[in-house]
């Protein structure tokens, strides 16, 4: 695999992992200021941060395999 292509995988693990934080941020600050009140948030909010964790992790797998593969 080309460089570029490791490069744009690697860019594109910061980008997941990044949304990923952001998602588990408001989870947080869901948690931390508007519960109990806002309990009716908690699928939407939860299923954005599981499904955001999920995309970074298989950006993280793709670019595992591109760099074991370019060895």
């Amino acid at each position: 695999m080309s460089e570029q292509s490791i490069a744009d995988l690697e860019k594109a693990v910061k980008k997941a992992k990044r949304i990923a934080s952001e998602r588990a941020g408001e989870l947080h600050d869901l948690v931390e200021e508007r519960l109990p009140a806002a309990y009716d948030e908690i699928p939407g909010i939860a299923a954005a941060t599981y499904d955001a964790c999920q995309a970074w992790a298989r950006a993280e797998e793709r670019l595992k395999t591109a760099l074991s593969a370019s060895t």
